[in-house]
């Protein structure tokens, strides 16, 4: 019940803000994206809001793939210390692994592959940003309104604690159900199929014993790869941090994908259904040969 309150409070404060934008000349956002084919969806939200006269300011790195300029909002960068062959090598290598065929056993060794190829790169981007005293001093001085960001960057977890900003997260799922671990919302193993089964919400008893057993491994993983991100978030903040209950923290949690093509899963107030905003823009359908394309 305290999670719930909790949760339909943090909602409001967010509908809120929205609300109040929609009524003022404008308010300050902060959006720390990330790189690839989550940008091309975050991207389209980002220019609108920018072109009904909010102030928003994209925070960067100064290596990157489609983090480009645009008349509708401020970019910022900051430096990192790799070359764009060695972050395009990273992201190739990743995009490769993804597509290739693989047994179900190797799909999560796979997968903390790919974590690690490119998580090494987001830990090191986070250190960069968050030693930056001038950019620091930048944001501080900006007093902003929000903050916009992917939530599987890590690292915005700790600068929206930092800047003491209301978080709205741009979701499109993550390994291990980071959505329900950051909203606090029930996971049920009997009917939620975990990642890498590839079970449906109808399982039969022994599928659902080895969705239990996958979802003991969630958590730890989850702790493992962020482990990092706890220690610089600790130098930042000068305390102790748990990363899930700084994630927690998040006003509003947009959810990319729609609910039709989704498993049936409890929900938060502070989680809303957006439908799949994904990469393309909205095209006209044709009619070829009886069927329908886009």
């Amino acid at each position: 019940m305290a999670c719930l309150l909790q949760a339909r409070q943090r909602a409001s404060m967010g509908v809120f803000l929205l609300a109040l934008w929609g009524l003022v000349g404008g308010g300050k956002l902060l959006v720390l994206p990330l790189d690839g084919s989550h940008w091309l969806s975050m991207k389209e939200v980002v220019e609108r809001l920018g072109k009904r006269g909010h102030d928003v300011v994209v925070l960067v790195p100064e290596v990157n793939l489609l983090l480009g300029e645009s008349r509708y909002y401020t970019r910022r960068t900051y430096a990192v210390p790799y070359s764009q062959d060695e972050m395009k090598d990273r992201f190739r290598t990743f995009g490769n692994s993804i597509f290739a065929e693989s047994s179900f056993l190797m799909k999560p060794l796979i997968e903390y592959r790919n974590v690690m190829l490119v998580g090494d790169m987001y830990v090191t981007n986070c250190k960069s940003l968050l030693k930056d005293s001038e950019t620091l001093q930048f944001l501080r001085e900006s007093k902003f309104d929000a903050f916009f960001t992917d939530p599987l960057l890590i690292c915005s977890m700790i600068l929206a604690e930092y800047l003491d900003l209301p978080s709205v997260y741009f979701f499109r799922g993550y390994p291990g159900a980071l959505e329900q671990m950051l909203s606090g919302s029930p996971n049920p193993v009997s009917y939620i199929p975990r990642d890498y089964t590839q079970f449906t919400d109808q399982m039969t008893f022994c599928q659902r014993v080895i969705n239990f057993l996958v979802n003991l491994l969630e958590a730890p993983f989850i702790k493992f790869i962020n482990s990092k991100f706890e220690d610089i978030a600790s130098d930042l903040l000068k305390r102790d941090v748990d990363l899930i209950t700084l994630g927690q923290k998040g006003s509003i949690h947009l959810l990319r994908y729609d609910f039709v093509f989704q498993y049936s899963k409890p929900i938060m107030p502070n989680m809303v259904f957006i439908g799949g905003t994904n990469c393309n823009k909205r095209g006209q359908l044709t009619q070829v040969g009886g069927l329908t394309y886009l």
